[in-house]
């Protein structure tokens, strides 16, 4: 009897301890009374009767990624691709989570390739190629309303990759490599087109330099020529000066000797001798000078006599 009753009561302890729940963080139990849904159990210590409640569902908080595989899609200039995508979402209501839809993660993606068929139905090729972000946040917007009745917060969807067909990819790459071949030759004759200017302007710089340079030496060599000039009358007006000034001071002199009519004569002869110099042929005399030489021969005949 002793083994029944300690059995009975090992029982109800197992018991009691397996109605004792621990709420791990980021995580929320769904807990259910008799198959109806009682309450949502979040982060802590909780107990739930025996026998009655369960646990429902174990959701967790946290950020979600589902990677979806490549699907076929066409462009409105009729041009079919593949693109995969990933969706990133959160759990926001737990209840709803789990009454809301069933198989969300299958719900999520089917949905996502449906959104994404309808957008890209309305873009042409070059708009889809181009507008990736365009086209994340049309699908993000859509999806989450679609989703926000079953408790699920989309917070971004990503086109990971476009594959377009090879033969779209030859031509794109074809395309790409011509664009590329037609800026390089623009770009060379915009850069040959610079440097011709830059030569024209450096020859245009390099005359006017010239011209100015000859022009400031035709200055300076007037300005030269007119200080040489100025010096030069400088000189011939000082020359003429000290001429003056000798012939008053000589002048003076005589004045001062007082000489006689002879030797001014006798100087004379001297100057005009002087004139001559032995070139001469013919010498004009003065009468004074000649009255002069008829005195010395007289004075040299009585001396002989």
């Amino acid at each position: 009897m002793g083994y029944v009753i300690a059995g009975i009561v090992l029982f109800f302890i197992i018991v009691a301890i397996s109605c004792i729940k621990i709420v791990p963080q980021a995580q929320a139990f769904v807990v259910e009374r008799l198959g109806a849904y009682k309450e949502t159990w979040h982060v802590g210590l909780h107990f739930k009767a025996p026998l009655i409640d369960k646990i429902a569902n174990r959701v967790s908080l946290k950020e979600r990624v589902l990677d979806f595989p490549p699907q076929p899609v066409i462009t409105k200039d009729n041009v079919t691709m593949q693109i995969d995508t990933a969706v990133y979402y959160t759990i926001t209501d737990p209840k709803l989570y789990t009454y809301g839809v069933d198989r969300p993660i299958m719900a999520i993606e089917l949905l996502t390739t449906t959104t994404l068929r309808n957008i890209i139905g309305d873009l042409e090729l070059d708009e889809t190629l181009t507008s990736r972000d365009i086209i994340n946040n049309k699908m993000r917007i859509i999806i989450d309303e679609a989703t926000d009745p079953w408790g699920i917060k989309i917070n971004r969807v990503e086109v990971k990759n476009i594959i377009p067909p090879a033969d779209i990819q030859n031509a794109m790459e074809k395309q790409m490599r011509a664009e590329r071949e037609r800026r390089e030759a623009i770009l060379r004759a915009e850069g040959e087109k610079k440097a011709s200017i830059l030569v024209a302007e450096g020859k245009k710089e390099a005359m006017i330099l010239e011209a100015e340079a000859e022009k400031t030496a035709a200055i300076l060599r007037a300005e030269a020529k007119k200080e040489a000039m100025v010096r030069e009358a400088e000189g011939q007006a000082e020359a003429i000066m000290k001429v003056q000034q000798a012939t008053a001071l000589g002048l003076k002199m005589i004045k001062d000797q007082e000489l006689s009519k002879e030797v001014i004569s006798i100087r004379g002869l001297e100057a005009l001798e002087k004139v001559a110099d032995g070139k001469a042929t013919k010498i004009i005399i003065p009468s004074e000078i000649q009255s002069l030489a008829s005195l010395v021969t007289s004075i040299k005949e009585l001396s002989n006599d």
